[in-house]
């Protein structure tokens, strides 16, 4: 008799439930899409996040599903810059942006365009 062990898949990204109406919203008019999250370097401070839409996952990209509607692409050289981060999508006036709620950040450019995460 063997013994099998339970290993939870890491938490890579996670949506609040305004980010997922968000997403679910942009998806209804690009059926068949998924979101692709990566980073890049970028402005003082080192790295800006990347969104795109995408016909489907990289080779190397790791895959969550969020709902039957909502399938994130992480591509995994992003993977240490963007593990346990929380996307909202928040109104801040007549305009909605995306929130980044990343733990790993430790320090961001005045004008929010770029940020650095500690080694």
């Amino acid at each position: 008799m063997s013994v099998e062990s339970f290993v939870p898949q890491k938490e890579v990204v996670s949506l609040t439930p305004t980010a997922m109406k968000h997403f679910e919203s942009k998806l209804a008019s690009a059926p068949g899409k998924i979101i692709r999250l990566s980073t890049k370097e970028s402005g003082c401070t080192g790295f800006a996040y990347v969104v795109d839409f995408a016909d489907k996952a990289e080779a190397d990209d790791t895959v969550v599903t969020v709902s039957d509607t909502i399938t994130l692409a992480v591509a995994n050289a992003s993977l240490p810059i963007l593990k346990h981060t929380e996307l909202d999508y928040v109104k801040e006036g007549i305009n909605g942006v995306l929130k980044f709620n990343n733990p790993n950040v430790v320090d961001a450019c005045g004008c929010g365009e770029s940020f650095s995460v500690g080694q």
